[in-house]
């Protein structure tokens, strides 16, 4: 068992400071081990609901009779499937009870977020969970968490053997029950063909054109796949930065397969070995570390972006926060060095910094506010963000 104490002492914050704090991210990625931790931390009367307990819906059949007289911490796991508790949410919200919070735990859906957002504006706020970082698992270990992705139940199993096993059934399941319990009503075998489809084209940029025709549909309809496993937060949707200059820039966001994991499950491949001699190879690591980034930064979503020009300059990330403009080349290479591109970016974008993220073992500069940073280093040389 690995103790993700950050995320627990980040969510017991926000608790001290709202009324309802919500917990998203994808299925099976820990939400409801974090809030049982958050439970056992508690100060004071903890009651738990999970909306995939039938014991638990028939007590919330009427959830203002239920809720309005507890205290305490009241943990609603899985709430997508009772939409309609935010109006009551709101109510209760609004009474001010001084010993009351609420902490909701949701698979991203529209259906949660239209909910949410449409009844407790202003009362509720969200914090995202994602997998195992290697801030949590130790960078000795980082070839592991590659591999197998950030998943508890992938990560942690016995072999590699176990951990793929894992994720083929995650995969299956996710496509035939939890995509409708949310709302979707496209076929599982499309979808899966969809979802494989875009293991090949992890990292590029989105051509809805060239994935239409595979299909033998609309653009629109593709694009609505995509958006639909996007908000399942299976599927990074990187978006491209456009800047005032005299060069055409590339105006589709790149796509990536969300978890490492259930990229290398959806490439067929099960060992470093298998990984290692696939031409995905550089796709996956850089996707890999991209989301190591992003995290170690502690960079929002709106915050991240790619950038490239139709004459082939481009950058992997670009986040901007305030008036910092921080830039990042993701280069599985031991001796990184300073090209074209790199230099048209910096330039274009004024950037405050550009990082080369390489495999090989040592950081050093490359030029003035240029560096190389070695990946076995990440943790120690990329700073949080301010």
């Amino acid at each position: 068992m690995i103790e993700r104490r950050a995320h627990r002492d980040s969510v017991l914050s926000l608790l001290k400071r709202h009324r309802v704090v919500a917990i998203t991210g994808a299925r099976q990625v820990g939400k409801t081990t974090l809030a049982r931790r958050i439970a056992a931390e508690w100060q004071g009367p903890v009651c738990f609901f999970d909306m995939e307990n039938p014991e638990d819906l028939a007590r919330l059949s009427d959830p203002m009779l239920t809720l309005k007289s507890l205290r305490g911490l009241v943990i609603l796991d899985e709430i997508q499937r009772l939409p309609g508790v935010f109006e009551v949410l709101r109510v209760l919200a609004d009474r001010r009870t001084p010993a009351l919070r609420f902490l909701v735990l949701g698979s991203a859906s529209p259906t949660l977020l239209k909910q949410s957002s449409e009844t407790l504006a202003g009362r509720i706020v969200y914090y995202p969970l994602g997998g195992f970082s290697l801030n949590e698992v130790g960078m000795e270990r980082y070839p592991q968490l590659w591999l197998r992705g950030g998943f508890p139940r992938s990560y942690l199993a016995k072999s590699n053997a176990e951990s793929e096993e894992w994720r083929r059934a995650f995969i299956q399941t996710f496509l035939e029950r939890d995509l409708p319990q949310l709302g979707f009503s496209v076929r599982s075998v499309t979808l899966r063909r969809f979802w494989t489809m875009l293991a090949h084209y992890h990292g590029q940029v989105w051509n809805a054109s060239e994935f239409a025709r595979s299909f033998g549909v609309a653009d629109t309809t593709v694009r609505n796949y995509l958006d639909l496993l996007t908000a399942a937060l299976v599927i990074r949707q990187l978006p491209p930065w456009y800047e005032n200059i005299s060069k055409r820039q590339v105006k589709a966001p790149k796509v990536y397969i969300a978890d490492s994991g259930l990229l290398h499950t959806l490439l067929n491949l099960r060992t470093q070995a298998d990984l290692e001699s696939h031409p995905k190879l550089g796709a996956s690591w850089e996707g890999f570390v991209l989301n190591e980034v992003i995290r170690q930064l502690g960079a929002r979503p709106e915050e991240c972006y790619f950038w490239a020009t139709h004459s082939g300059a481009e950058l992997d990330l670009l986040v901007i926060r305030g008036r910092k403009r921080l830039g990042f080349e993701i280069k599985r290479t031991s001796s990184p060095k300073v090209t074209k591109s790199m230099l048209h970016a910096f330039n274009d974008l004024h950037l405050s910094r550009l990082d080369v993220i390489h495999a090989g073992n040592s950081s050093f500069p490359l030029a003035d506010r240029i560096r190389a940073v070695s990946m076995m280093r990440l943790l120690e040389d990329i700073q949080p963000l301010r």
